[in-house]
């Protein structure tokens, strides 16, 4: 049989622990009614410096887990998870926001299944959260979408149940409130089964404790670097895409130009062609870094190399001939073109004329040298990464004969 162990992380919550626990015990027939055989309530008191200890020990079927000191909410949940007993692991806030009894709702997903069960504030429940935190998650979990390529309606929620196997997979997890985003960007990039159950949000006892401004940004560094531990190409290729576009649409409006017969460009023509630059060198700079980092990345987990930016795999052969085609196609159409423009010059052709030839020459060789340089490199990286199982193939092999 299955036992559920539901943690409540507490700060100075002497006004609302007595209620929010009795709600949590309260359910516990339902949980029987769908098949778990105990319900473990452990209130994790994160260094009180008012009666929220005191309160908590006298209710009956509370387990108290003291820290001395405040450690943060992330770290309080983390105490829990260490010191639950049960197979199913859920938690929930002090303050009377989310609803105790859906408790048995997100079980059932659990035991249909589901090794992360989320009560989501934003999947059409009636929800009393503010608006400027309704249009933060609604953000945070667009983001997530994206990068992750997995639909999510609320990365941040804090009432979850889960399995407790995946502990280790989502660890390490950070102490703070942004713990619950992190989990989530960790789960959808550790292949996670993720469910959502749609939940009512209520006003919160007492003052709260979420800054929308350092909170929000911390969410956002969380989540992006999540991201870049797991696929950094999703990020820093997108980032990169759109600034080699841009030099694209730049450096396709000056041939225009040119063919109409304009030989000269005002101020903003002039900055548009300098922004370009700068934005195509380091798009392409961006794109392969985000590319290498995919082999590092699959080197540290032992896993196949991600090479898709917006889903599965794309390529087909592996990502690095690409960079190593487009190099030399790169550096051999520059070459050429600074030898035409050098002949051009030498019979009569006037600077004003060449300048965007060799300027486009110029381009074309650096991002060529800088493709092949990535080309080597994740050559390599590949080599690496399949080194061991290149080395048991050719062991077993030997063995077999």
């Amino acid at each position: 049989m299955t036992t559920l162990s539901v943690v409540i992380p507490a700060y100075n919550e002497e006004d609302s622990i007595t209620e929010i626990a009795n709600r949590v015990l309260m359910v516990k027939e339902e949980l029987v009614e769908i098949g778990l055989s105990d319900l473990e309530l452990l209130v994790v008191d994160d260094g009180s410096n008012d009666c929220t200890a005191d309160v908590a020990a006298q209710i009956p079927g509370v387990r108290l887990i003291r820290h001395e000191k405040n450690k943060g909410y992330g770290a309080a949940l983390k105490t829990g998870f260490s010191s639950a007993s049960g197979e199913l692991i859920g938690f929930l806030d002090a303050d009377g926001t989310y609803p105790p009894e859906y408790l048995p709702q997100l079980c059932q997903k659990a035991l249909e299944g589901g090794e992360l069960v989320i009560g989501s504030r934003m999947s059409g429940m009636n929800s009393k959260m503010p608006i400027s935190r309704r249009l933060g998650n609604f953000f945070f979990a667009r983001l997530l979408t994206l990068i992750g390529n997995q639909k999510v309606s609320d990365s941040a929620s804090g009432m979850r149940v889960f399995n407790r196997q995946i502990l280790e997979r989502v660890y390490p997890l950070p102490d703070g409130l942004n713990l619950t985003p992190v989990m989530s960007t960790r789960a959808v990039h550790e292949g996670i089964q993720m469910l959502e159950v749609p939940i009512p949000y209520d006003e919160r006892v007492g003052s709260s404790k979420l800054s929308i401004v350092r909170d929000g940004s911390l969410f956002l560094q969380s989540i992006i670097w999540t991201v870049l531990t797991y696929n950094p190409v999703r990020i820093l290729g997108i980032i990169g895409l759109i600034g080699v576009l841009f030099a694209f649409a730049v450096g396709a409006g000056l041939v225009i130009a040119r063919i109409s017969g304009i030989t000269t460009l005002g101020p903003w023509g002039v900055f548009a062609l300098y922004a370009a630059m700068v934005c195509g060198i380091a798009g392409i700079s961006i794109f392969s870094l985000g590319s290498t980092f995919n082999y590092l990345v699959s080197l540290f987990y032992k896993q196949p190399i991600r090479q898709g930016l917006f889903g599965q795999p794309i390529f087909n052969p592996s990502l690095d001939y690409y960079f190593g085609w487009f190099g030399i196609s790169a550096f051999t159409a520059g070459l050429f073109l600074g030898v035409v423009s050098l002949l051009l010059g030498v019979n009569g052709w006037q600077i004003d004329r060449l300048w965007l030839y060799l300027l486009g020459s110029a381009m074309f060789i650096l991002v060529g040298i800088q493709l092949v340089i990535y080309w080597i490199l994740m050559r390599v990286l590949e080599e690496l990464s399949q080194r061991e199982a290149r080395t048991k193939k050719d062991l077993d092999s030997s063995i077999s004969q």
